[in-house]
């Protein structure tokens, strides 16, 4: 563990504003109550897997806007694993009522940032699992990545080996200690970052030397890209979805992966595009129930720098928000418009350069950046998950159902892919879309309309 990145140190800071906490929840639907007692064994064993588990977050004595990784040396388990009976006969409405308030809870700073409840007592004999993390310990990749040692993929496999715990070395106590150590790690982090710029920087330049027409070009380009990503937003597009509040909502929507997939061949885009379509479409009709219209929806969608030797778990995504048109009513013609928008997307110069740009938002006034954020209609995220069935301790994952935090937008929609469907979570500000249920069923038939595509 290290210092966070200053993409995660700007998220870390916006909390200031609880409208903009980062706190990713996940539902798995179990068809039976796993044992209790191998549940704890199993977690503990995790943690040790993955020491991430068993830090926290501190503030630099050295410099306040750097926040490092501290281990914890007395992990209490009992509070970050719980299990809970739910009242007879509890269906799950009362699971997402349970993880929408656990989420509105936020974390307590001075522990790592996790949190797991079994949840006993659903009708039909079922249970379920609630988790809880923070964004800045992992990303919707990384979640897969944790669920992979969390869970099985049979039902009763063979016995795991024994793995070494985790020792955390002594963190000094005494101020004048702490205060060296952060010294020396800023000292550090400095010497890696200078050495780091001058074997990629000297090169490039001589290489430009060669090429110098190109160069500018290319630096121009970067300008822009950089203008677009970090231009201020002072008003929604939408013109109904524009309070804020604390009071949120969970839902979801279960389809079939293959009826999404054909959809999307069929207009020529992919998955990706095709969710896109169906949560434009969905909003697209909600404006019309309420006789209103907009030509564009602002949407901030996380997009993944994960790459192959980054450890399990982490985070390793940045955020762009763009422009997505609202007022397509053919389900094709949608899907290709999604696809269009979402390729100049990959293609922004600015990619590369996301955490150097957020160090420098880390300078403003948390509010300011707060106001970008709460103008944004909608977040969307696609996360790939696994298309074989999960088990925990015997358990079987029915259906697993990710909730991704507003962070100042409407609605947060996100998608994962599990056993051939794709179960979507609905994080909806109440004070943006009061009449939730109407929001739903709007949203329902903007999925269907892409999902007709299928046939």
């Amino acid at each position: 563990m290290e210092h966070l990145s200053n993409t995660d140190a700007l998220m870390w800071f916006v909390e200031e504003d609880p409208l903009l906490r980062s706190t990713i929840v996940g539902v798995f639907v179990l068809d039976s109550t796993p044992d209790w007692g191998k549940v704890n064994h199993r977690i503990e064993r995790v943690t040790h897997q993955l020491p991430m588990l068993r830090h926290r977050i501190v503030v630099s004595a050295v410099n306040p806007g750097h926040l490092r990784w501290e281990p914890v040396e007395d992990l209490d388990l009992g509070y970050h694993l719980r299990h809970i009976q739910l009242p007879e006969g509890a269906g799950i409405d009362d699971v997402l009522e349970f993880a929408r308030t656990t989420a509105a809870a936020g974390f307590d700073k001075s522990r790592p940032l996790w949190e797991y409840n079994v949840l006993d007592g659903l009708e039909g004999g079922r249970a379920a699992l609630v988790t809880k993390m923070h964004h800045v310990l992992t990303d919707g990749v990384g979640s897969i990545q944790i669920a992979a040692r969390v869970f099985d993929f049979e039902p009763h496999p063979a016995p795991r080996p024994e793995v070494e715990p985790f020792l955390p070395h002594p963190t000094p106590l005494d101020p004048v200690s702490r205060f060296v150590g952060d010294l020396l790690e800023e000292f550090d982090t400095t010497t890696q970052l200078v050495a780091h710029q001058f074997t990629t920087t000297l090169p490039n330049l001589v290489k430009a030397s060669f090429n110098p027409a190109k160069l500018l070009r290319d630096s121009v380009e970067v300008v822009k890209s950089v203008g677009r990503t970090v231009a201020p937003t002072l008003t929604t597009y939408s013109p109904i979805m524009t309070a804020r509040g604390r009071t949120n909502s969970f839902h979801v929507l279960d389809l079939p992966l293959a009826d999404l997939r054909h959809a999307a061949h069929a207009a020529h885009g992919t998955l990706n595009d095709a969710f896109l379509a169906g949560i434009t479409g969905g909003i697209r009709r909600y404006h019309e129930h309420h006789g209103v219209s907009t030509e564009l929806l602002r949407v901030a969608m996380p997009i993944s720098l994960r790459e192959d030797d980054h450890a399990e778990g982490g985070n390793h995504v940045t955020v762009l928000r763009f422009t997505v048109p609202a007022p397509i009513v053919d389900a094709a013609e949608r899907i290709r418009a999604m696809g269009e928008v979402a390729h100049r997307q990959r293609e922004e110069a600015s990619l590369p350069f996301t955490d150097r740009l957020a160090g420098v938002l880390n300078l403003l006034p948390t509010s300011l950046i707060g106001a970008m954020m709460k103008h944004v209609d909608f977040l969307a995220s696609n996360v790939p998950g696994t298309p074989i069935p999960m088990y925990l301790e015997g358990a079987k994952v029915e259906q697993f159902f990710p909730f991704g935090p507003t962070a100042g937008a409407a609605v947060n929609v996100t998608l994962m892919s599990y056993c051939g469907r794709v179960c979507i979570g609905l994080n909806c500000d109440r004070q943006a879309i009061p009449d939730v249920e109407e929001f739903m069923r709007c949203m329902t038939e903007g999925f269907d309309e892409v999902l007709a595509l299928a046939d």
